[in-house]
């Protein structure tokens, strides 16, 4: 169901929205410690978390009227948890901690445990096409990916920073997305991770998390910087920013089943709603009204490339401490090239070779 949404807390609660009427469902306390993962079964039926007190419980999305809110089944892990998927179409979940671990509804034991020499593993994901391949990032700053079939590694990629999460494209079924500690988030091709395929720039602080759009067209970020971006899954700039006074800094996103809003949950103990695309009105449009919106758009998309088109559409209001953190990143960066082109210069021929910018942020490729 599209208006339903479930979030975990530090304080260990779980709860039910329903985003129609801004009211929980039902609440709950789920877990002694931090929720750290929460996902529902695809078919909807049901909710899974886990959480610091190494237990994984699944619980009704709809329980029966006046009884007390109670779990479906609980499964006891020897470590704390992390993160935690649920499979697109089998009854399987995987979870991290020290180690990835699939697990089956129906077992108290988890039936593959993958790991790949890292301290702790940060987060994992499903791939919604090819389901047999499960993703994770770990506190070593690599990501890395599993074959669930073989229960063995597939492909390591270690980057400069740490990557914080991760989301596969649902459209695109070898592409996915890392958020960086770097401030920048990049689109990879699980076939060829030498390079990657785009950076997406616009935060000034660590990205902590992603998710892609249900259309595979965009996904959204949320930063430490306390700002939400939607980035087109092409393009190296954000689209749109949403900010607010008292808005803190941002430690999880997603997109709705509509791909029409997104939200953010920050450390204010707020979940926010924010919409997808920022112009438009959320009532129902009488036919004329729709015909006139889509005009309007088509002479931007048709004079988006004219000066004075292209500085409105890419305007956006910003924080003063964000517009400052941005303008010193720039001379910052201005100022690494300078001197990189001033050692060049001065130096044998190739012996500081030019690297590119999709290589940057990469240290090496493990297989």
């Amino acid at each position: 169901k599209l208006t339903d949404v479930a979030s975990g807390s530090c304080d260990g609660e779980l709860k039910l929205w329903d985003l129609a009427r801004g009211e929980a469902r039902w609440s709950v306390h789920a877990h002694s410690g931090f929720v750290r993962g929460v996902a529902f079964a695809p078919d909807g039926g049901s909710v899974w978390t886990c959480g610091d007190d190494k237990i994984i419980k699944m619980w009704d999305r709809r329980p029966s009227g006046g009884e007390q809110v109670a779990p479906l089944h609980t499964i006891m892990g020897q470590f704390p948890f992390m993160s935690l998927d649920h499979h697109w179409s089998e009854p399987l979940v995987a979870t991290c901690g020290v180690d990835v671990q699939v697990w089956d509804h129906e077992r108290s034991e988890a039936v593959v445990t993958l790991s790949w020499g890292s301290e702790s593993v940060q987060s994992v994901r499903f791939n919604p096409v090819e389901r047999h391949v499960l993703a994770s990032t770990a506190s070593d700053r690599s990501v890395v990916l599993h074959d669930i079939r073989s229960g063995t590694a597939i492909r390591k990629l270690v980057m400069n920073k740490r990557s914080n999460a991760m989301c596969w494209n649902p459209m695109e079924a070898f592409n996915f997305v890392l958020a960086n500690e770097d401030h920048n988030l990049y689109t990879f091709d699980m076939r060829r991770m030498d390079s990657a395929k785009c950076v997406h720039k616009d935060h000034v602080s660590a990205v902590m998390d992603v998710d892609f759009s249900p259309t595979g067209r965009e996904f959204v970020s949320g930063s430490y910087d306390r700002t939400v971006r939607i980035f087109r899954y092409n393009e190296g700039r954000s689209r749109e920013v949403y900010h607010g006074k008292r808005m803190q800094r941002v430690f999880s996103v997603a997109f709705s089943g509509d791909a029409k809003f997104v939200l953010s949950g920050s450390d204010d103990f707020n979940i926010r709603l924010w919409k997808a695309s920022a112009s438009e009105g959320v009532k129902p449009t009488v036919p004329r009204e729709a015909r006139a919106q889509e005009y309007q758009s088509k002479l931007k998309e048709r004079f988006k490339e004219a000066p004075e088109v292209k500085r409105i559409a890419r305007h956006r209001h910003l924080p003063k401490a964000i517009l400052k953190a941005s303008k010193l990143k720039g001379i910052i960066k201005e100022s690494k090239k300078r001197k990189e082109d001033n050692v060049r210069a001065h130096s044998k021929k190739g012996a500081v070779p030019h690297v590119a910018e999709r290589k940057k942020g990469l240290v090496k490729e493990l297989s």
